[in-house]
């Protein structure tokens, strides 16, 4: 799918939730974005491997990821224009740009060969973004599909809070809502579905007494 060809009224929204949340977006979520970090420390990128983020937002994780594995290459793809902007800068900022390339698209359908010039990836990750994708889904089955063999996918998000109380969950729901975030009930359920089609291994840890989901799909061939 072309930049031409994004679906206007998600771009748009992000574009218009992230145009002034951009600025503080990394201050403000890292005391609720938990796992990040854990997910980032278990992608064991091979030597020279390519590595690919959808949702890449504000570039944060993938700068991390860059310091991690400094002998892979990045990709982030992410479909809000004010967020790319973001990351472009902070990128550049860190002296990362000849390492990481970012390119704007949507995570539910894209041509990595024509957006990236690279085809498949040894290590897809996605970050507290399917919860905020229409259709996330087909965003699993996407990234399956840009896996190299033996590659893996790794996805952190929301889960359902079950451990915790139920005053908590309410008001960690109703903000979230503010920013058309919502956790993925069937999150286990799809992740385990796609892993038996595509006939590869499967781990599922919950986190924080269910306050995030941490799923990888692994050894694709």
């Amino acid at each position: 799918m072309s930049t031409t060809e994004l679906p206007a009224s998600h771009a748009e929204l992000m574009d218009g939730v992230y145009r002034w949340q951009r600025h503080i977006y990394d201050l403000t979520r890292k005391y609720y974005l938990l796992g990040r970090d854990r997910l980032i420390d278990g992608l064991d990128v091979p030597q020279g491997g390519t590595v690919l983020e959808l949702g890449c937002g504000t570039g944060r994780n993938i700068v991390l990821a860059v310091r991690h594995y400094p002998n892979a290459h990045f990709f982030g793809l992410d479909i809000s224009a004010e967020m790319l902007e973001t990351a472009n800068a902070v990128i550049a900022r860190e002296g990362l740009s000849g390492k990481v390339k970012l390119a704007r698209g949507d995570a539910t359908d894209f041509d990595a060969k024509a957006l990236f010039g690279v085809e498949h990836f040894d290590r897809v990750f996605v970050s507290y973004s399917l919860s905020m994708i229409p259709g996330w889904e087909k965003t699993v089955s996407a990234a399956l599909a840009a896996l190299a063999p033996g590659g893996s996918l790794h996805v952190v998000d929301f889960g359902q809070q079950e451990g915790l109380p139920r005053w908590f969950r309410a008001l960690l729901r109703g903000w979230l809502g503010k920013f058309h975030v919502t956790p993925r009930a069937l999150m286990r359920d799809v992740l385990e579905s796609e892993s038996e089609r595509a006939g590869a291994t499967f781990r599922f840890r919950t986190l924080y007494r269910g306050y995030a989901y941490l799923g990888v799909i692994g050894s694709c061939k």
